[in-house]
């Protein structure tokens, strides 16, 4: 027979009355809240003057004599602009959908003005309290419109700064299957500082198309929210696997997350080539096939001990290195500082996971071969693999 201790607590049904209890203190913030939105807090005698703030989205030159800008207003309350300046000389302009921007809302303004190719040319926008927003020009060039024919050059350009490269750090494989045990452990740990300096790299690379978005995104703390939660993800969706990761399973990962830093590159590539601010040449692409090329080094070491056969290499390649392609279709078409932000921060967490992977690998071995963890070889590669990521950057950063 069953005894129950007198006031012991057990499961109730949730009823009519416990939700009204449960949405009780929501009702009362609602009420809170209205007031403060009707009185001012009872301090609209010490209220100053409306708080105005507009973000620049995008500014392009769809042809010869027209501007056209794109503008967040990421302020407290709407705004309105009636007048713009270019070039410190007020010019007539047309808004759509109205030059009255709501909270949160977006606008674009088209300005008839002759610019002039590859000088630099300012755009103000006066609010009608006088508060002034400026965005600059560059080096105005008429803005790429969709075409076949710059379709193919920019896919040429991802397959020049991503596939090819990564293609050709693979290539290396066969001289990794004739490495002893402890070389590969070598080149393990290497991996993992190729994948330590990516992983930082596309931190950074995010946090600057953060700092471009419009103050109600908070960029910072959406790029590292992102990189966890796809870090947590990526850690909760491999614990459920049975057994040990596979070395192949592990090679897509690393290519995975190798593609999503080569997709910002692929973005930063096409939106400067949009606004004129660099040039396709051949110091850049040698400079990012010098770069990129140990990336393929990192996809290829985990499966030198079984033969995954071409089929398997072309997908690990089309995999790290194609999304440069559509990166630099992107940005050259249709740049999206929020896009940006959430897929480089999604690279950052894949990153971090394949780290975690890698360095379990590394932590394995080692032990067959009764050593520790870090021992001498395992850190002379980490530290080299940083070292030729960081060196190699000279030849892109500008």
């Amino acid at each position: 027979m069953t005894t129950r201790t007198p006031g012991a607590s057990e499961p109730k049904s949730v009823t009519g009355v416990r939700w009204a209890l449960a949405l009780l203190p929501l009702l009362l913030l609602g009420i809170v809240l209205a007031y403060l939105v009707a009185t001012g807090g009872g301090l609209t005698e010490l209220a100053g003057p409306p708080v105005e703030q507009v973000s620049f989205s995008r500014i392009t030159l769809p042809e010869p004599g027209v501007i056209r800008v794109e503008v967040v207003n990421d302020g407290p309350q709407e705004v309105t602009i009636p007048q713009v300046l270019v070039d410190e000389a007020y010019f007539g302009f047309t808004a759509e959908p109205s030059n009255t921007i709501p909270r949160l809302g977006r606008a674009t303004f088209t300005i008839p003005y002759p610019w002039v190719e590859e000088e630099v040319h300012r755009v103000v926008l006066i609010t009608s309290l006088g508060a002034t927003f400026e965005g600059e020009i560059a080096a105005a060039v008429v803005t790429p419109q969709p075409s076949f024919n710059l379709f193919t050059q920019f896919g040429l350009v991802g397959l020049y700064v991503g596939v090819i490269p990564v293609g050709l750090g693979v290539l290396w494989y066969p001289f990794m299957r004739r490495l002893s045990k402890q070389a590969m452990n070598f080149m393990l740990s290497l991996t993992i500082g190729l994948l330590i300096f990516l992983a930082i790299g596309t931190w950074l690379d995010a946090n600057e198309f953060a700092l471009e978005l419009p103050a109600f995104w908070q960029g910072v703390p959406l790029v590292i929210f992102l990189a966890l939660i796809t870090l947590g993800v990526l850690l909760a969706v491999g614990s459920l696997s049975k057994g040990e990761s596979t070395p192949l399973g592990l090679s897509y990962r690393i290519a995975l997350g190798i593609g999503l830093h080569n997709m910002g590159e692929g973005l930063a590539i096409g939106a400067a080539f949009a606004a004129g601010e660099a040039a396709l040449g051949t110091f850049l692409i040698l400079g990012f096939t010098l770069h990129n090329i140990t990336e393929g080094v990192g996809i290829a070491a985990p499966i030198v001990r079984h033969n995954p056969g071409l089929k398997h290499f072309a997908l690990l390649v089309l995999l790290a290195g194609g999304p440069a392609i559509l990166g630099t279709w992107i940005g050259g078409f249709a740049f999206d500082p929020v896009l940006a932000t959430v897929f480089l921060a999604i690279g950052v967490g894949a990153i971090l996971q394949v780290v975690w992977e890698v360095g379990k690998l590394v932590a394995q071995e080692s032990a067959k071969l009764a050593k520790p963890l870090v021992n001498w070889v395992n850190l002379a590669g980490v530290v080299l693999g940083v070292a030729i990521m960081y060196v190699t950057a000279f030849a892109v950063k500008f």
